[in-house]
C-alpha cells in the first residue's frame, strides 16, 4: 500500500478578515489580494515545506501537492515551485502532484519541460497528475470552459509524446500548435513519470482514466458513493479487457491524530475553520454559482455518484439557490447536515488517539479497498504545532498499523503492481541507482 500526506496549505492570517471563526462571509473569487501579507505568506510557505520534510522522516511514502488559483484556502497556485524545492530537500518520499490544471496551460511544452526537470532533480520521485480545474481557474486564467475537456485531453497527449518521442517534430492539433517539439530536458523515469488522476464529479474523467489504466484518486468523498464510483471504473476496465485492482484505486480522507481524545476532538474542529474552503464541508463560504458551474465545464448528465457529496456539489455550484444560499431541501434529502459531529459519524473526518483512529482507518480500507491513500491533515485553522504532533503519532503508531492492515487486506499499491500491465513491479532494491 502507498501512504501519502496532504494539506491544502491555507493562508492563515488572523488580521486578514478571511481566517477563523470570525471571518466575514466572503464569496468565492470575491476576495481582494489587498489583504495579503507577503511576510505571513513567507512564513507559511516555509512552514508547509518543513512539514513535508518531517512527513518523510515519519515514514510517509509520498507528499501530495495540489493547485488552486486566486483563493486563500490553497497557497499552491504554482505548486511546481514547491515540488522543485521538495525534489532537492527530500531524499526518498514521492512527490505527488494532483494536479496541474491542464486546460489553463497555453504552452504545455513548457509544462513538460518543467515536470521533467523536477523528476530529474528528485532522481525519479515525481508522480504527475492532472486535473481539469474548477470555474475559479477558468475565470482567473481566461480559459474558455466549453473547451476544458478537449484541452485537457490534447495537452495530456502532447506532454506524453514530448516525453517519449524523440524530436524534432511538429504538433498540429485542435488547440495547440508547435512548429518545433524537441525538449532537451527529458524525465528521469522511463518512459515517463507515473500518471495518477484525481477527481470527484465527472464520469468522463473516470472513464478516460480507466481507458488509460491510470490510478484514479477520489478526493475526500463519502464512502458509499466513492465505492460506487470505483465500481464504475471497474466496469470501464472490463470493457477494455482488463481487471481493475487495488492498484487503480486511490483515496484522500481527513485524518488527524492527537495525544488525547479531548485534544483530538478540539483540534480536528479546526478543519472547518480557517479561510473559507468550498471543499471543506462546514466552512465553504459563499459559492457564486454563475462562476463555479460554468456552461460546458462539466457534463451535467454524466456525473459520478459522488456528485451528491456536499462539499464537492457546493464547490461546483450545484446546491445553491439564486441568492447563493444552500438549497436546504436538497441538502436534507441527501442527508447533509454539515455539522462537525455529523462528519465524524460519516467518516468524512476521522480523529482521535492512535488507539481509536486505527480501527476507523481499517473500516475505510475494508470498505473501499484502495491501494493508495492520502491522509489529509494540518488544514483549516490548524497550527504548525497541531500538525507536527499529529505527524509524530502517525509515524510512531498509525503508519505501521495501517501498513499491517494493508498487508492483511492485500491492498497492493501502484508501486507494487503496475497499473498499466497488472504485473508485479520489480523490486526497487534490485534496480540500478
Amino acid at each position: 500500500m502507498f501512504i501519502g500526506h496532504f494539506t491544502e496549505r491555507p493562508y492563515q492570517d488572523p488580521e486578514s478578515g478571511v481566517f477563523g471563526t470570525t471571518a466575514r462571509p466572503i464569496p468565492d473569487l470575491g476576495i481582494t489580494n489587498e489583504v495579503y501579507n507577503p511576510e505571513v505568506g513567507a512564513e507559511l510557505y516555509n512552514r508547509y515545506l518543513d512539514e513535508r520534510v518531517y512527513a518523510e522522516e515519519m515514514g510517509f511514502d509520498g507528499v501530495m501537492l495540489n493547485e488552486h488559483h486566486s483563493t486563500p484556502f490553497c497557497m499552491g497556485s504554482v505548486m511546481n515551485v514547491e515540488a522543485a524545492i521538495l525534489a532537492r530537500i527530500t531524499k526518498k518520499v514521492k512527490i505527488v502532484l494532483l494536479g496541474n490544471i491542464l486546460p489553463i496551460w497555453d504552452d504545455p511544452l513548457f509544462l513538460a519541460e518543467e515536470l521533467a526537470e523536477i523528476d530529474m532533480i528528485s532522481r525519479g520521485r515525481l508522480v504527475t497528475g492532472w486535473v481539469r480545474g474548477t470555474g475559479r481557474e477558468s475565470v482567473s486564467h481566461n480559459s474558455q470552459p466549453p473547451f476544458n475537456w478537449e484541452r485537457f485531453q490534447e495537452a495530456h497527449d502532447f506532454i506524453v509524446k514530448a516525453w517519449t518521442t524523440p524530436g524534432p517534430y511538429r504538433w498540429e492539433g485542435e488547440h495547440y500548435n508547435f512548429r518545433y517539439v524537441n525538449p532537451w530536458a527529458k524525465p528521469y523515469q522511463e518512459p515517463h513519470p507515473p500518471i495518477w488522476i484525481p477527481g470527484v464529479m465527472s464520469k468522463n474523467t473516470v472513464e478516460w482514466s480507466a481507458r488509460h489504466r491510470y490510478p484514479y484518486v477520489m478526493l475526500a468523498t463519502d464512502l458509499e458513493p466513492t465505492k460506487q464510483s470505483f465500481e464504475y471504473y471497474s466496469e470501464v476496465a472490463a470493457e477494455e479487457g482488463y481487471e481493475a485492482g487495488t492498484q487503480h484505486r486511490g483515496y484522500l480522507f481527513k485524518v488527524h491524530v492527537d495525544e488525547t481524545e479531548e485534544l483530538a476532538y478540539e483540534t480536528a474542529q479546526k478543519y472547518v475553520q480557517g479561510p473559507p474552503n468550498p471543499f471543506l464541508e462546514g466552512n465553504q463560504g459563499v459559492v457564486r454559482t454563475f462562476l463555479q458551474n460554468l456552461p460546458g465545464l462539466t457534463s451535467r448528465t454524466h456525473l459520478l455518484p459522488t456528485s451528491i457529496n456536499r462539499a464537492a456539489a457546493v464547490a461546483r455550484g450545484r446546491l445553491e439557490s439564486e441568492d447563493g444560499e444552500p438549497r436546504k431541501e436538497i441538502l436534507s434529502a441527501a442527508g447533509f447536515q454539515g455539522t462537525y459531529d455529523e462528519q465524524l459519524e460519516r467518516y468524512t473526518i476521522i480523529t482521535g488517539t492512535p488507539k481509536t483512529v486505527i480501527p476507523k482507518i481499517r473500516h475505510v480500507l475494508e470498505y473501499l479497498r484502495p491501494g493508495a491513500i492520502f491522509f489529509w491533515d494540518g488544514d483549516g485553522a490548524m497550527s504548525h504545532e497541531d500538525q507536527m504532533r499529529s505527524l509524530k503519532l502517525f509515524g510512531e503508531e498509525v503508519l505501521p498499523a495501517t501498513r499491517e492492515i494493508g498487508e492483511e487486506l492485500e491492498l497492493r499499491g501502484p508501486y507494487e503492481v503496475d497499473p498499466a500491465t497488472n504485473e508485479p513491479v520489480a523490486d526497487e532494491a534490485a534496480a540500478p541507482a
